[in-house]
């Protein structure tokens, strides 16, 4: 029980900037187990990002306190996926051999083609929360549900690919190195528990919430011939992509199933 507590622990300190105690004995192995709570991560996330989002409503319209959730939200991940998702846009928009498209992701400096998916993608997340926040209609707990399950679930379909496509680069130099060397049925038992345990809260409210599943799985079998096409892999930058684009599908999938519930 206590190495599992330092397992996510160590989630914690890799995926989020959330202070965390110091505990010895740690080592790689651990960064390479803490994938298990990667979607319990997101719901902690998810659970910070509606905060932000209730107690900022009382005072400002909603539009505002969206962008509130959303500025939690990244302090909370330090710009983690949002980072990766800017330099898959800027390494698969300029480059065209594998080399040259993990030479331009490993490269800090933010380009063009990282900017524009970056404001594309800033632009879609206020519009379709505050969507699904104006369909909510003041149900606290529906609108709880969904801020758990974005998260949550995407960052099961973000650790997905790690399951089904090997590593890409060749070097160790990337901090994801660890992440992608093994795993077990723990990890991909733990990833699916939780976001799982997220989608069932959403679909009690109406069961047309499962058209996210097949959704991602659309999202991940696509993602996973791309990137295997053309780095031959993934890297740690292709998981932030996946997990921003799933945000973005689930929540376009709840604004869908809105409309007819």
């Amino acid at each position: 029980m206590k190495r599992e507590f330092h397992i996510f622990l160590t989630a914690l300190m890799f995926f989020t900037r959330i202070p965390i105690p110091s505990f010895k004995n740690y080592d790689e192995k651990l960064l390479n187990q803490c994938t298990r709570y990667f979607s319990l991560v997101g719901i902690l996330v998810g659970a910070i990002s509606f905060l932000a989002f209730a107690l900022s409503s009382f005072l400002f319209p909603t539009e505002i306190a969206v962008i509130w959730s959303l500025v939690a939200g990244v302090l909370v991940t330090g710009a983690f996926h949002e980072d990766g998702f800017a330099d898959v846009f800027d390494g698969f928009g300029g480059g065209w051999t594998k080399t040259k498209i993990l030479d331009i992701m490993k490269d800090s400096r933010l380009g063009t083609y990282g900017t524009v998916a970056l404001i594309f993608l800033f632009g879609l997340k206020v519009y379709t929360l505050t969507t699904f926040i104006n369909f909510a209609k003041g149900d606290w707990l529906f609108i709880f549900a969904g801020f758990i399950c974005y998260h949550a679930l995407a960052r099961t379909a973000g650790i997905t690919l790690s399951f089904l496509i090997p590593y890409s680069r060749e070097d160790a130099t990337s901090k994801s190195k660890p992440l992608a060397k093994s795993f077990t049925w723990k990890e991909v038992f733990g990833a699916y528990i939780f976001g799982c345990f997220s989608l069932i809260f959403l679909v009690t409210f109406s069961l047309h919430f499962l058209a996210t599943i097949p959704v991602l799985m659309l999202l991940i079998i696509y993602s996973k011939y791309y990137f295997n096409k053309w780095i031959d892999g993934f890297t740690g930058d292709c998981l932030g992509a996946v997990e921003q684009f799933a945000e973005i599908f689930i929540l376009l999938t709840i604004i869908a199933v809105c409309q007819y519930i």
